[in-house]
């Protein structure tokens, strides 16, 4: 599932593209993309005619800000893609059109997603900032090690578990998770509430550290995630542990052991990480 990165990426992308283009038409090819109780007929009747304001992120949604205060709220989940041009992409694995918004200018912005996990909420400004106020804090924004050390005070939950938790930390998923944690060497099974004051500082900056590096890779594509240029990100190519079942550690050459957690796969050193 695209994480921080990776809806970050196709944020960047979409926006300086999309700003004060108007939609001019809708094709639901996928009714199940439309969320909220509405008929795609409805969903068309809501953006059609809308301007794009900007596109802008919030944990791992990415939304369209349009005028007369709407929004689109997007979730990729694991397929969702996006592409913009004047006719359909040439790429073979865009193949799975459910969405098409075409735009004043002659283009048109196409959703592909072959699990349709994803899809669109149409919301006013009122509606979505009681979603955004829900969620925790940005990463990358201004958040301490002390926030940190805040969000895990008295949790007996797994320190991975709380990472994944949105309502707590906004925009962190399982990749980045497992990767911060073993630069901090951290047990991703510890209770959160047990980190100490310097445990915390070294997760916080690894978190931001390891967020920075994938922003600069355009993100990690392990099977599905593109850019909206259709490109790969790049730091599946400098991942440390996740995904790495197996092989050496790359600081002490133990095994990489992968566990399960809530359902999802965690990848650790036991050696380095307590």
């Amino acid at each position: 599932m695209p994480e921080l990165p990776e809806v970050e990426t196709i944020r960047a992308d979409l926006d300086p593209l999309l700003q004060g283009r108007r939609i001019e038409g809708l094709r639901i090819h996928k009714p199940d993309i439309v969320l909220g109780g509405i008929t795609p007929s409805e969903f068309g009747r809501l953006l059609r005619g809308r301007t794009f304001l900007r596109v802008s992120r919030r944990a791992k949604y990415l939304l369209f800000e349009l005028d007369r205060d709407t929004v689109l709220q997007t979730h990729l989940r694991m397929t969702g893609r996006f592409a913009i041009g004047p006719s359909l992409p040439g790429e073979a694995g865009f193949r799975h059109i459910a969405a098409e918004f075409r735009l004043d200018d002659g283009r048109t912005l196409f959703y592909d997603d072959v699990r349709r996990l994803g899809g669109f909420l149409v919301l006013s400004g009122e509606e979505w900032a009681r979603v955004a106020a829900r969620l925790g804090p940005e990463p990358l924004g201004r958040f301490s090690s002390g926030d940190l050390l805040r969000i895990f005070h008295n949790l007996r939950a797994p320190i991975k578990n709380v990472l994944l938790d949105q309502r707590r930390l906004a925009g962190v998923g399982n990749i980045y998770a497992s990767e911060a944690l073993f630069r901090a060497e951290i047990d991703p099974r510890r209770p959160a509430g047990s980190l100490t004051s310097e445990e915390a500082r070294r997760l916080h900056r690894s978190v931001r550290r390891v967020l920075r590096e994938a922003l600069r890779s355009s993100g990690t594509t392990l099977r599905d995630y593109r850019a909206v240029s259709g490109a790969s990100g790049q730091y599946q190519n400098r991942l440390r542990v996740y995904g790495r079942e197996g092989e050496k550690c790359p600081r002490c050459r133990k095994t990489i052991e992968r566990i399960v957690q809530a359902g999802r796969s965690s990848f650790l050193c036991s050696s380095c990480q307590n």
